[in-house]
């Protein structure tokens, strides 16, 4: 019994069956649904019904990750991974609330296991023709909403209780935004130096994340098939040669471009 166990576990989390692609997509949908969650609960008082729902989505990134700890062959490795250490935050955050309500953007780390997923994405790619075509303006948008959200939720466990301007998300993630975007209309500024701070951060890191998408956005799309000979993984969508090293590539297209 425990070595079939332990046999489906690999299978579900290792292999390239058709269950372990079914369970990565309910993996996909489950994590989309806790940040959803995460973000529309942020919004309101936390009743018991919302606590006990944060404890059963807790428990079960738990087991997920416990599974994830079982079938991997290198666990040092393993929990060097940034993703691994961004997942048992979101479980902490789930199953005992750091400082209560104040630390929840902890939660929304748990989005990185999107982007870390290497099965899943090359799933998504085979799939899913417009993922594949758009596989960077997706990507790109991921992180920017991160950095939005975790963002919105420091500065709000920062500021919140002693600056009169953030008294909830809402006003988190305006100052977010108008900072992110450089609109700067001043009525709501982070106090301190710890707040200037975390001010020049937003600027710095959200712009940089916001004309990384912007150019994704507005460049010609270019189609990912590496060249055999020189290891180039973009051409454009037309391309017979390879542009680094002149190697003919045959990209397969479907005539859509």
């Amino acid at each position: 019994m425990a070595q079939r166990f332990a046999a489906t576990l690999h299978e579900i989390y290792e292999s390239e069956t058709d269950r372990a692609h079914r369970f990565r997509y309910a993996l996909l949908a489950f994590d989309l649904f806790t940040i959803v969650f995460v973000i529309a609960t942020s919004f309101v008082v936390h009743t018991p019904l919302i606590e006990r729902l944060d404890m059963v989505f807790g428990v079960l990134i738990l087991m997920d990750f416990a599974a994830r700890v079982y079938v991997t062959q290198n666990r040092a490795r393993y929990f060097r991974s940034f993703a691994t250490w961004a997942d048992i935050a979101a479980m902490i955050s789930f199953i005992a609330p750091l400082a209560g309500e104040g630390l929840g953007f902890l939660r929304i780390l748990r989005t990185l296991r999107l982007l870390h997923t290497y099965q899943l994405m090359n799933r998504l790619r085979q799939d899913f023709t417009f993922f594949r075509r758009r596989e960077e303006v997706i990507v790109a948008a991921i992180n920017l909403l991160v950095f939005i959200f975790v963002t919105t939720g420091l500065i709000y466990a920062i500021e919140h209780g002693h600056n009169p301007n953030i008294r909830n998300y809402a006003d988190a993630l305006y100052f977010t935004i108008t900072t992110l975007t450089t609109t700067g209309f001043g009525d709501i500024t982070l106090e301190g130096t710890t707040g200037r701070l975390l001010s020049i951060g937003v600027m710095f890191f959200g712009v940089t994340l916001f004309l990384r998408l912007a150019q994704v956005l507005f460049r010609p799309s270019k189609v990912r098939f590496e060249c055999k000979d020189c290891g180039l993984l973009l051409h454009d969508a037309d391309a017979t040669h390879c542009k680094h090293c002149g190697a003919i590539v045959h990209i397969e297209t479907e005539g859509q471009y």
